[in-house]
């Protein structure tokens, strides 16, 4: 694999925390929702954030 610039390194930075921040929002509209439809969705958008990130920070090693 080729090394990132500094241009890609930052952007990828950028997207991390915003794949973080989706995360957390979407956990916590999960914990506030009624319907348990739309908890479940709310869970399964947290939990493919999380992922994201995941494979995201995988370029970072």
């Amino acid at each position: 694999m080729t090394q990132l610039n500094q241009q890609e390194l930052q952007n990828l930075r950028h997207l991390i925390g915003s794949h973080e921040t989706a995360s957390q929002k979407l956990r916590a509209y999960a914990q506030q929702a009624d319907d348990m439809q739309i908890r479940q969705m709310f869970e399964k958008s947290a939990q493919e954030a999380q992922n994201t990130k995941h494979k995201l920070m995988s370029f970072l090693n």
